[in-house]
């Protein structure tokens, strides 16, 4: 990797149709690919007004991306999720570099995520906390975690 790395945000509605399929290109490269995990990688949330994508695009290619969405069942508050590095990009800092800019947007509102459980370290280096135990979503476990806002979240 020698070129530089140009991290990108857009409201999903923003999105062109490229940039949108690229970055979902690359989640079902990292989930359902190369992580063996057939399930529907297109949920319906990606195109939600309240949802920003976040990217790296190297040498014309994205590299890494992240959803964030507002939630607003509770006051306003954040998820992250669908974050996925290519694999030859992994190393880099680009996992670092995109969640630092999605914090920078949350701000001190409550945000969650659910981390796969190898990932639970890296993610408490964001200053995200367990919030719950450890459960299997498409056979892969996971750990709820949350990051600000006062009170642990649980859901209703």
């Amino acid at each position: 990797m020698t070129a530089t790395a140009a991290l990108h945000r857009a409201w999903a509605l923003d999105l062109d149709l490229r940039t949108l399929y690229d970055l979902l290109r690359l989640r079902v490269d990292v989930f359902v690919v190369e992580q063996a995990c057939p399930y529907p990688e297109l949920d319906g949330r990606d195109l939600l007004p309240g949802t920003r994508h976040l990217w790296i695009e190297q040498d014309g290619q994205v590299v890494c991306t992240l959803r964030l969405m507002e939630e607003h069942d509770r006051g306003t508050s954040y998820r992250i999720g669908r974050l996925c590095t290519r694999a030859d990009a992994r190393g880099h800092g680009h996992t670092t570099r995109l969640l630092r800019t999605a914090l920078a947007e949350v701000g001190s509102a409550p945000c969650r995520l659910s981390a796969q459980s190898h990932l639970v370290d890296m993610y408490a280096k964001h200053g995200f906390t367990p919030d719950g135990d450890e459960f299997i979503e498409d056979g892969i476990p996971h750990v709820p975690m949350r990051r600000g806002g006062g009170e642990p979240w649980r859901e209703v």
